[in-house]
């Protein structure tokens, strides 16, 4: 079974640069958005047999939300984690299938100067606490950009990146935390010596090109999940954003599929 989560940057320009292509080559089961940038009904996302589920920024028109297109049918689906305050922007989609639950999330930047970094720590505590509430009930599966090179290894120049947004002790200390409290990091746990495997580049200085980039978009899963992963995925080769798709590959398909 295959999941795959990607920053498109706005669907519809996405669209315009071989979104339905990419989606068709890829064939996922389950297809996670972050920074969609636009509300369900205002264009036609070309992607049949599969179900949408949108959540959409209440806050600023045009601004974050995500999306999950799915062929296996959920249990339920919530959009945000119950706290009003973190939930204007649409950024939490949380689906329920039988054996597992799936949180797609566009975590909250930091922005230039760390001017939004106390929201973004007030976040990642309110955040862990709905993981760690669902992973009572069953295993989790976490996707989406989650704005945090979480070790060296996962930026092309972490020296010089030092105190920038993304790579705060800060950030990295709550992934860290999140990690710590039961989930894997699963391109980390079966690739943990790769090196130069990012998932966005800046669009200055041809960064894609000479792949100067960053980890920053990730599938996370509970401790107790990790022996039925298959594979994790990072498909550089896919344009369409200044992120590219990522994939999570499970050993057992869905029992609707």
């Amino acid at each position: 079974m295959l999941l795959v989560s990607w920053n498109v940057n706005g669907l519809r320009a996405c669209m315009k640069k071989g979104f339905a292509g990419a989606m068709q080559q890829l064939d996922a089961d389950i297809i996670c958005l972050q920074e969609i940038k636009m509300e369900r009904g205002q264009a036609v996302v070309d992607l049949p047999h599969y179900q949408q589920y949108w959540n959409s920024s209440a806050a600023r028109k045009g601004y974050s939300g995500t999306a999950v297109f799915s062929r296996c049918e959920p249990l339920n689906v919530t959009n945000g984690i119950g706290t009003e305050q973190h939930d204007k922007e649409g950024r939490v989609i949380t689906l329920e299938y039988p054996d597992w639950t799936l949180v797609n999330v566009y975590t909250p930047n930091s922005q230039e100067g760390l001017v939004r970094l106390p929201y973004r720590l007030d976040w990642e505590n309110a955040f862990q606490h709905y993981l760690r509430q669902l992973d009572t009930s069953k295993p989790v599966i976490v996707c989406g950009d989650m704005n945090v090179a979480h070790q060296e290894i996962d930026l092309a120049h972490p020296k010089a990146n030092r105190c920038h947004s993304g790579f705060t002790d800060e950030e990295r200390s709550k992934m860290t935390e999140l990690l710590a409290s039961g989930f894997a990091d699963t391109f980390r746990s079966l690739y943990p010596d790769a090196a130069n495997a990012y998932s966005w580049w800046s669009y200055r200085r041809n960064a894609r090109e000479r792949n100067i980039g960053w980890r920053i978009d990730y599938f996370l899963v509970s401790q107790r999940l990790l022996p039925d992963v298959a594979d994790s995925v990072i498909y550089s080769g896919i344009f369409g954003s200044d992120h590219c798709p990522v994939g999570l590959v499970l050993k057992k398909p869905h029992p609707s599929l």
